[in-house]
């Protein structure tokens, strides 16, 4: 309550948090205008229990509940942020735009004008689809009402990508993982709305039972997103004019969760693939095709087969991701330039040896811990039969970590302002 009352009592904090407050409420509202040609009052039949549109209905915010403009959210945003990271793993002309600012911006804005075509590749994808799924939901789309559909959606995922860097911009916070926090809170009225509706005396112990699970995977994923290794650094003795500084100490964190959210994304979109394209072939003509999509989609649906490969993916793609992000010959390279050492660890390859197996180590534990929250709603949604649950554990880690960020960004501001004075 005392740093909120600083924050109130702050002009320039007390502004961007209406700013941010009032773009949300921009991003809402938005959310409510249905697509030109679109029936979309039965669409909440289609999302329900489908993975893909579970998925991409939390990744747009919340808004694909009611085929709003903006239905496809920032997931077009976010492919082209993934593609760019990677691609600067394996394009050393990139690596080497990812050190410098100047190069960083050119990059972003290539982000920005790759999110453009593949919005149209989802949007037509989406419709597609739905189209295969719900015939009802989209309404004689031919000619130019599909190509105004698809320009809206479109247009909707440029607008979320500027209101995400707008906000990003006040420095309270991730503007598009703000973006995201805001759809999945947008929803929890509704589905205490839909949980109260049915409750009665013998659904008590079921509703204590899943409050406890909620509040515990809560403190697990803060307790993992905050944890982290401590590596202490050593600083040699510097000599400044006639006097002899002492050895500094100091301590590099290796934390325990290093990729956060993105290996869900990648697993999910890996087991999505298949989905997708059998449902396209689906009603091939040509007979082999047609069967060997009808088994594929029979493999995949399988509740045990997808949550044993989900699993896999997970912990797979947390140590694939890492790597991307973290590499330690540089850290290395970067602590003999700046004259500090580990104790006990010669200086350079070894630096870069001991720190990629400490790595592996803390980052077994991260995606485990990772894969589990993953698969977590699966396994309670064959004991209990809810079909609600399907990507709550990636709803409640976004939810945990946007708020751990915007608190950190918050209490930096503080701690600046109060410099000032």
């Amino acid at each position: 309550m005392s740093k909120l009352t600083q924050v109130i009592r702050i002009p320039a904090l007390r502004r961007s948090l209406l700013a941010v407050g009032g773009m949300l409420v921009l991003f809402r509202f938005v959310a409510h205008v249905p697509v030109p040609g679109m029936n979309a009052s039965d669409i909440s039949q289609v999302l329900e229990g489908n993975q893909f549109f579970g998925l991409l209905n939390i990744f747009s915010g919340g808004t694909l509940d009611n085929f709003s403009l903006v239905a496809l959210g920032v997931a077009p945003y976010i492919t082209s942020s993934i593609i760019f990271q990677l691609l600067g793993m394996v394009v050393p002309s990139l690596e080497e735009m990812q050190k410098e600012e100047r190069g960083r911006q050119r990059i972003m804005q290539w982000t920005r004008l790759a999110t453009v075509p593949l919005a149209f590749i989802q949007a037509y994808g989406l419709t597609a689809l739905l189209s295969q799924q719900a015939p009802a939901l989209v309404a004689s789309l031919s000619g130019w009402t599909m190509a105004l559909a698809l320009l809206s959606m479109v247009a909707g995922t440029v607008f979320l990508m500027w209101l995400g860097e707008l906000i990003s911009e006040y420095r309270i916070g991730n503007g598009t993982s703000i973006i995201i926090f805001a759809g999945i809170i947008a929803g929890l009225p509704s589905f205490l709305q839909q949980t109260f509706s049915v409750y009665t005396k013998d659904s008590l112990i079921t509703l204590i039972l899943f409050v406890l699970m909620v509040l515990v995977t809560i403190y697990a994923v803060v307790v993992m997103q905050e944890a982290q290794r401590n590596i202490p650094i050593q600083h040699a003795r510097q000599i400044r004019g006639s006097r002899l500084l002492g050895a500094a100490t100091s301590h590099l964190p290796l934390r325990l969760n290093m990729a956060g959210v993105i290996p869900i994304i990648f697993a999910i979109s890996i087991l999505l693939l298949p989905t997708t394209v059998g449902q396209f072939l689906v009603n091939a003509r040509t007979e082999w095709v047609k069967d060997t999509a009808t088994w594929l989609l029979q493999v995949v649906n399988n509740q045990t087969v997808y949550g044993a490969l989900y699993f896999v993916l997970v912990f797979a793609f947390t140590y694939f991701y890492t790597s991307v992000i973290f590499h330690p010959d540089r850290v290395a390279e970067n602590l003999q330039k700046s004259g500090a050492f580990i104790p006990g660890i010669r200086p350079g390859q070894s630096t870069a040896m001991y720190l990629g197996w400490v790595v592996n180590r803390v980052l077994f534990a991260g995606a485990l811990f990772l894969a589990l929250l993953a698969v977590l709603p699966l396994i309670i949604q064959q004991f209990t039969g809810s079909a609600n649950l399907v990507i709550g554990g990636t709803s409640i880690l976004i939810v945990v970590a946007v708020v751990i960020d915007v608190i950190k960004q918050v209490d930096s501001q503080l701690t600046l302002h109060a410099y000032d004075v």
